[in-house]
């Protein structure tokens, strides 16, 4: 995926939360590695099985997303918010949880 797609989904995803119209970021089986999301806001969105392998995820607000089956292996998740998110299947391997949060996040 461009980056410049990838811009437009998310920023329709931003509108989709704001209640402003928009859609929904389905970024469902995307490869996103080289990419750069640090501080993105993807609440809700759906990134099942999202290749995010070594990608900064700094700061991302992952609060409710569904990350099932996604591979975050040695992404840099530093700070992110994933609370309630779905986690199921996800490869975590050398992934950086310092200061993530985690509440509630189905991690089976």
């Amino acid at each position: 995926m461009d980056l410049t797609e990838l811009d437009k989904i998310i920023a329709e995803h931003k509108l989709w939360l704001a209640g402003e119209g928009g859609s929904r970021a389905d970024l469902e089986g995307v490869d996103l590695k080289d990419t750069n999301l640090s501080h993105a806001n993807l609440a809700g969105a759906d990134l099942a099985y999202a290749d995010l392998s070594e990608v900064d995820l700094r700061g991302v607000d992952f609060s409710r997303a569904d990350l099932a089956g996604a591979n975050l292996r040695k992404a840099d998740l530093r700070g992110a918010r994933l609370a309630g998110a779905n986690l199921s299947g996800t490869d975590l391997s050398g992934t950086d949880l310092s200061l993530t949060n985690l509440s509630y996040t189905k991690l089976t």
